[in-house]
Parts: C-alpha cells; sequence; structure tokens
C-alpha cells in the first residue's frame, strides 16, 4: 500500500486545484475567443438583392433579444431573403408546480428584469426596425422556469384550485402581449409555446383565452407545441390560425449523418404532420427549427452543445446537409405557411465569440447560404 505524508497531500490537493483553475481559465478564453473566420466567410451575396416571391410565406428567424436594434442589423436579414423575425420576451415562473408568471415590462413593477430587447420598449423599437426594412414581426413570448433543470413542458399543477389560478396569471401574461401585439400592428401572436400538461388537458381553459385575445388582437394566432406528442394532442388547433410547431424531430441516431439519411429520416414526421394538417385544414409553420453546428446536429436537435465539453468539434457540414433535408422536404409543400429558424444574433460578426460558432445559429456559415437560396424561392 502506498503512503504519503501530510505535506505532500496538501501539496497535491493545491496543484490540482490550480489545474482545474488553469482547465477552467482556458476554457472560458476559448469559449469567448474570437472565432477565425473561414475562407468562405461571405456565404450570402453583397450584389443586388432581389425581393423574395410575394406569396405569404413566412421567411422568418427566431431573433436574439439584445441591448439594442439598429436598421443596420436588419440589413442582413433582408441580404437573406428573411421576411419575419418572431420576439421572445418571456414571462417568469418560479417552478413548475408554482402558479405565479410574472412579466417584465421594463417598468420594474412588481415584473422581473431582463434584457432590453424583451422588455416592452425593445419589442416595439426591433418592430418598427424590422418593419422599415419590410420585415413582419411574429410576437412569441415564452415561460422560463426558475428552477434550473426544467422547461415549460414541466409546467403541471398539483390540483384544479392552482390550475385555474395558472390560467388567471396566464390569461394575465398573454393579454399584456396581445395588447402591445394590436397597439403596434405586429403582424402575428403566438399565444404560448410548448406547454405541453396546459395546452392537452386544458380545451375548454385554452378555447375561452383565444376568445379573450381575439377581442384584443386582430391579427393571426397561433401556438407553439412540441414536436414529441404535444402538436398531434391538440384540440383546439381549429381555433387559431395556423398549427405551429417546434420541429426539433430527432432525425439520425448517428454524427455526421448523410443528406439521403436526413431525407429518409424525415418521413415519419412528415406523415405525422400532414395527418394533424389534414384533420384541421389548417397551414402549418415550424416556429422553431434548427441545428447547432456540431456532428450530432440531428440527433437531438433540441439541445445546446455542450459548454463544459473539453473538446467540441465544429461541424459546419452537417449544420448544412441538415438545412438542405429539412428544405427539400418541406418548402415546396403547399400546406406550409413557413419557419422561423432558430436562432440569428443581431450584429453577430464573422470573427465572433467561438461558442456562437458551435451553436444554432447559421450566421456566416454555409448553412447560412442554403437558408438563403430557399428563402429566395
Amino acid at each position: 500500500m502506498r503512503t504519503f505524508s501530510m505535506p505532500a497531500f496538501r501539496f497535491s490537493f493545491r496543484a490540482g486545484l490550480l489545474f482545474l483553475g488553469l482547465l477552467f481559465g482556458a476554457l472560458a478564453i476559448w469559449w469567448n475567443r474570437p472565432r477565425q473566420p473561414a475562407a468562405s466567410t461571405a456565404v450570402v451575396s453583397s450584389g443586388p438583392i432581389l425581393p423574395p416571391p410575394a406569396d405569404g410565406r413566412m421567411r422568418g428567424v427566431n431573433w436574439v433579444a439584445a441591448d439594442s436594434a439598429s436598421s443596420s442589423n436588419m440589413e442582413p436579414l433582408v441580404r437573406a431573403h428573411i421576411t419575419w423575425i418572431a420576439q421572445t420576451p418571456f414571462g417568469w415562473q418560479a417552478a413548475a408546480t408554482q402558479p405565479e408568471i410574472r412579466l417584465h415590462t421594463g417598468n420594474n413593477k412588481g415584473g422581473r428584469g431582463g434584457y432590453w430587447g424583451e422588455a416592452d420598449a425593445g419589442l416595439i423599437y426591433t418592430a418598427q426596425q424590422a418593419r422599415k426594412s419590410g420585415i413582419s414581426t411574429l410576437l412569441k413570448p415564452h415561460l422560463w422556469l426558475r428552477n434550473g433543470g426544467t422547461w415549460p413542458g414541466d409546467i403541471n399543477m398539483t390540483s384544479p384550485t392552482n390550475w385555474q389560478a395558472w390560467f388567471t396569471s396566464y390569461s394575465t401574461f398573454i393579454l399584456h402581449y396581445a395588447q402591445l401585439a394590436e397597439a403596434q400592428k405586429m403582424e402575428a401572436l403566438c399565444i404560448g409555446t410548448e406547454l405541453a400538461h396546459a395546452s392537452v388537458g386544458h380545451e375548454k381553459e385554452w378555447r375561452a383565452l383565444i376568445k379573450q385575445i381575439r377581442r384584443v388582437y386582430h391579427g393571426p394566432l397561433t401556438y407553439a407545441a412540441n414536436w414529441s406528442g404535444e402538436f398531434e394532442q391538440i384540440k383546439f388547433w381549429d381555433a387559431l390560425d395556423f398549427i405551429g410547431i417546434q420541429a426539433y424531430f430527432p432525425l439520425s441516431k448517428t454524427t455526421s449523418p448523410e443528406k439521403a439519411t436526413l431525407l429518409a429520416a424525415w418521413q415519419e414526421p412528415l406523415r405525422r404532420i400532414e395527418a394533424v394538417q389534414k384533420r384541421y385544414k389548417k397551414p402549418v409553420v415550424f416556429t422553431e427549427v434548427g441545428y447547432k453546428t456540431t456532428p450530432d446536429a440531428a440527433i437531438e436537435p433540441w439541445a445546446w452543445p455542450d459548454r463544459m465539453a473539453v473538446v467540441t468539434s465544429i461541424d459546419e457540414e452537417t449544420q448544412r446537409v441538415c438545412y438542405e433535408a429539412l428544405f427539400e422536404t418541406f418548402w415546396k409543400r403547399p400546406w406550409l405557411r413557413g419557419m422561423f429558424i432558430w436562432k440569428w444574433y443581431p450584429g453577430l460578426q464573422p470573427d465572433g465569440p467561438a461558442r456562437r460558432h458551435l451553436d444554432f445559429t447559421p450566421q456566416h456559415k454555409p448553412a447560412e447560404r442554403v437558408l438563403a437560396d430557399w428563402y429566395s424561392k
């Protein structure tokens, strides 16, 4: 048996702490370091811009809230033939079983803090800047759960009384944004996102809420249902204007799949989507769809890249192929109203942080060219 003296142990322990500190420091520097742009950085043409077809399609991206917005932020959208942005303000819920929802309106009166771009003033100003560039806005409020490891699909009250309280609180939350969307003439409103327990088991409450919303907001409405069964179980699609799907369907069990594999994998989700569309005779919008820039992008498309991974491989080719399979499968379907790519960072430069090169954005990557080409059709 090996033995060691206490001083040696202390030295080893301190050395270990020093090593861990250096390791995490190096990871932080890597995560935030400027990306070295590839030789093919200019993925979208800088020549004359032709407008996309006037077919009513939603050629969208999910806009990331920031601390400012300007007309220059809209120029890359126009060049990529993007005609819609989805803006996402948040309501804050303490836990999945707690019914109270707090707003972030920016007035700091009982609300909760957040980015300027998620406050009312930021939403309004961003929509105004977008409209000047011919870009429409889908206002798409989300809920954020404060306890870690949970998401809106976990929201589930423990009693009928708490469900009643939750719907009362949620109604206040969503009607605030319905009023804002109406006052600012925002072009569409999403009334909820990935609230699987609330949406599937409470049809009566949602129909009543939709009636309330329509008395306030007179534009088209949708709901953003999760891909994993929620969109098939919702019964109030007939009360909305289009079927919204968070289209993060898993398409592969292996890394870096070929496009033929992805095209084949899309056939089962396509069948499911078409069945719901035929049942309700409503157009479909992918309220979110996207792929990170990693080899496993098609395995769990909803999962963010692991920030703690010591080595994370960047794979622009897999992201590009995922985009091609997505557009080739769906863009020409007559029932598809459009899609919103997850996600788009205003002002992101080609040499932006490495963490952006790993995540979902197609900006300054070959996937952006795929998006622009299809959005031009």
